[in-house]
């Protein structure tokens, strides 16, 4: 992240880029999560048997996914707009400070925890619980679920993918729409379930209209960040009989 100077000349466009160079950008994606899976099942299909070694690896691929898209993605902004990858794509201190930002978050968290006992969410099985089988794997995947995971993840939807959306549908259209494709990208690790999907867009859409009043993708990426960081404790302290 960078200090929080303007993105761009407010005399320019914004966002620069165009639906051609997202077209691009997500082509080039599905190759990448082909080879993802081709080297060991991918950070929502891990390998088997389940154990801490299947969460160093499915870190590892994701992270190697996240690498090489963000690569490309760094290339395409400036050998084609000469414009510097993190204040292009708005990651900036986060106007309303770390700490509001994270508080909204764990708000958030209690919020869809409340929702989804409303919704009575089904006791099943789902490649997410069968990946954190342990605390070593629960913390290696708590660790890059807080911090990692979530800026990637904002990069793309939130920083790269809304702008486009909220220019061409609106505000309130960018950020739902930008909230389906979020959704549907962790629907395997949770098997589908149609109550989790509806909490994951809803939270979504939070990050969305976070990342539009503060114009910081970063403030979104803390959000997330401490969102995720309740269920990880609460799945730690759930575990306590579990062996290190």
């Amino acid at each position: 992240m960078t200090d929080p100077q303007p993105l761009e000349p407010r005399s320019e466009p914004y966002p620069f880029w165009d639906w051609l160079d997202a077209a691009v950008m997500f082509a080039l994606a599905l190759p990448l999560i082909v080879l993802m899976l081709a080297g060991g099942g991918g950070a929502h299909q891990p390998p088997k048997p389940i154990s801490r070694h299947g969460a160093v690896i499915a870190i590892a691929l994701t992270f190697s996914f996240y690498g090489l898209w963000f690569l490309a993605l760094r290339l395409l902004l400036r050998l084609r707009y000469d414009r510097p990858f993190w204040r292009s794509l708005a990651c900036v201190w986060p106007p309303p400070g770390f700490w509001s930002s994270a508080t909204s978050g764990l708000l958030l968290a209690m919020a869809s925890l409340m929702l989804g006992m409303a919704l009575r969410i089904p006791e099943t099985k789902t490649p997410l619980e069968e990946l954190l089988k342990d605390r070593a794997s629960i913390l290696l995947i708590g660790v890059f679920g807080v911090t990692i995971g979530p800026l990637c993840e904002e990069l793309i939807f939130r920083g790269f993918l809304m702008p486009l959306l909220t220019r061409s549908f609106g505000a309130l259209a960018g950020v739902l729409l930008a909230a389906v494709p979020f959704a549907l990208l962790h629907g395997q690790e949770y098997a589908w379930g149609w109550q989790q999907l509806v909490i994951i867009f809803l939270a979504g859409a939070a990050f969305g209209w976070m990342r539009h009043n503060s114009g910081s993708t970063a403030a979104a990426a803390v959000m997330h960040g401490a969102y995720n960081l309740v269920f990880f404790v609460i799945l730690a302290a759930w575990k306590p009989a579990l062996a290190g």
